[in-house]
């Protein structure tokens, strides 16, 4: 490979050698290739298919929750990914590649799709073709402003200001001798404000979460502005998400069977009827349905991952076969996110994201424990589609109702309404907690000043969120604001000693250009600390 563009061009027989590369390296059901003319309506409807099966964001999700604090190591490890979880962030990782590649190839086959589009003409008799081509390009442009920002925000060091440097605007097929530069953020959010403008105005409003809606755009929209600092557009966006939830609003944590656990701090009998009734595949828990993919719950949008086909499986990033003791976890839930997971009694959560076969050890931090053996903390949150024998694989949910109210309770806390029962960052994150509690309702918190009530909500988004890619931009945005940065405990590494977290303030809480990039285009610019290209 010498040029960016010959990679979007062969991107299929690129050296696919690193473990991220299901991310993009798939052929899905539906998917056509390049070089399938794009004559009419219908054709781009099978190409939007493709565009769909290449968007993915599992890559932000294993990588967060492994360089993060989300994660220990497994007790079936055999080392992989080590060198991410030990903060060894190089333009070599695996995941950088990954999520760069793996969105330029989507933004790649949209813009292919575009070009294409603007050579048909759909009959101008006919309202239900010219509909359906206008929702065609509508979804394209959602998805490739979504590509873009999920760019911007693990690859630019600060989202904030207009001025800093960026990354590549592709708003066209290029040349394959052309070597690209990086883009200033403001000229890239221009081109995602611009696409996500059209699309909210063409897309059909009666698509599935599975696809771009409204609601869609518009939590991107309210995720896009608390990132730029816009708060009033991002207090906005998330208000209007909100307020169109209908039915879809936050799950309620109850029914839970009659002998809910109420000590947190002990392990689940491996059988027995509360296993079943949460746990399996018949469970009536509606936040358990929520993420076993038995019910949409509160998600706005999610990425499909049917049984059928060969789709890639999120709950491998961290499990060789299934999500339980016997499963081989190579990363299991790391030690203090689980302390506060089971820190309030009732907190569904604990039970949702923590299989019942983990082994709970109270005295993991005592001296000569082998930790790794006897403190077992399966990650659950993704326990697959087991009914359809797919055990590691469910549907990406990319955005939830419940980051909608963090995002405004961050807003609420740029303008100083951060007390009182109503329209406040402690009334949310009271309404959050008891929705997550199955046994009381939640105290309404007090705050002493801004920077205690911006702490609890990244304390809430840690554990509401965990394993949904969240954790490493949160610190990247406010950790040097609020004095927090990655706090694992000396038990998730096997190697007693090794460091447990990096300055707020580093480096490599932005991802570098991968060395592929770095190889194959002279105009690229790597990010501060991670030397020249």
């Amino acid at each position: 490979m010498n040029k960016f563009k010959l990679f979007l061009l062969s991107i299929f027989v690129f050296g696919m050698i690193t473990s991220c590369e299901d991310a993009y390296n798939i052929v899905q059901d539906g998917e056509l290739n390049d070089d399938v003319a794009i004559t009419t309506v219908a054709s781009m409807q099978s190409y939007l298919n493709g565009v769909y099966a290449t968007l993915d964001t599992s890559t932000e999700v294993a990588f967060t929750a492994i360089f993060s604090d989300e994660t220990g190591t497994g007790k079936g490890s055999g080392g992989q990914n080590f060198d991410t979880h030990r903060f060894q962030l190089t333009s070599a990782n695996a995941y950088a590649d990954g999520m760069w590649y793996g969105h330029y190839l989507t933004i790649n086959r949209a813009n292919r799709l575009l070009r294409a589009a603007a050579l048909i003409v759909p009959n101008p008799d006919d309202a239900t073709e010219i509909a359906a081509y206008n929702n065609i390009i509508a979804q394209t442009k959602a998805i490739r402003a979504f590509c873009h920002f999920q760019l911007l925000t693990y690859f630019s060091t600060d989202l904030t200001d207009d001025n800093a440097l960026g990354v590549i605007l592709l708003d066209r097929v290029p040349a394959i001798n052309e070597d690209l530069p990086r883009n200033t953020n403001g000229e890239v959010f221009a081109l995602i404000e611009s696409d996500l403008d059209f699309a909210y105005n063409n897309i059909d409003p009666a698509q599935t979460y599975k696809f771009v809606t409204t609601r869609m755009i518009n939590a991107l929209r309210a995720r896009m502005y608390l990132y730029r600092g816009n708060y009033t557009l991002a207090q906005q966006y998330a208000q209007d998400v909100i307020a169109s939830a209908g039915a879809n609003g936050l799950v309620n944590p109850t029914p839970v069977p009659a002998n809910a656990p109420t000590n947190p701090n002990i392990q689940l009998p491996p059988t027995g009827p509360w296993n079943t009734a949460f746990y399996g595949n018949a469970s009536t828990n509606p936040y358990r349905k929520m993420f076993n993919d038995t019910a949409q719950g509160e998600v706005i949008f999610a990425l499909d991952r049917p049984a059928a086909g060969t789709w890639d499986n999120i709950a491998g990033n961290f499990s060789t076969n299934t999500t339980n003791l016997t499963g081989s976890p190579f990363f299991e839930v790391g030690r203090n996110l689980f302390n506060l997971l089971r820190a309030v009694p009732g907190d569904v959560r604990r039970y949702a994201n923590v299989d019942p076969s983990s082994v709970v050890n109270p005295n993991y931090d005592q001296p000569n424990v082998d930790y790794i053996a006897t403190d077992v903390l399966i990650i659950d949150k993704y326990p697959g589609k087991t009914i359809s024998g797919f055990p590691l694989r469910n549907d990406i949910k990319v955005f939830r109702l419940s980051e909608m109210y963090f995002i405004l309770a961050e807003c609420y806390a740029r303008t100083g309404a951060i007390n009182g029962a109503s329209n406040s960052v402690a009334s949310i994150l009271k309404l959050i907690r008891d929705k997550r509690n199955f046994l009381s309702a939640q105290p309404l918190p007090n705050y002493a000043d801004a920077t205690e009530a911006l702490k609890d909500i990244l304390l809430e988004r840690r554990k509401e969120l965990c394993f949904e890619g969240f954790r490493y931009t949160d610190l990247k945005r406010l950790g040097a604001e609020l004095n927090v940065s990655i706090d694992r405990n000396p038990t998730d590494d096997e190697i007693a000693g090794l460091p447990v977290t990096i300055p707020n303030t580093d480096y490599r809480f932005t991802m570098p250009i991968p060395t592929a990039e770095l190889n194959a285009n002279g105009n690229i610019q790597q990010n501060p600390g991670y030397g020249s290209n």
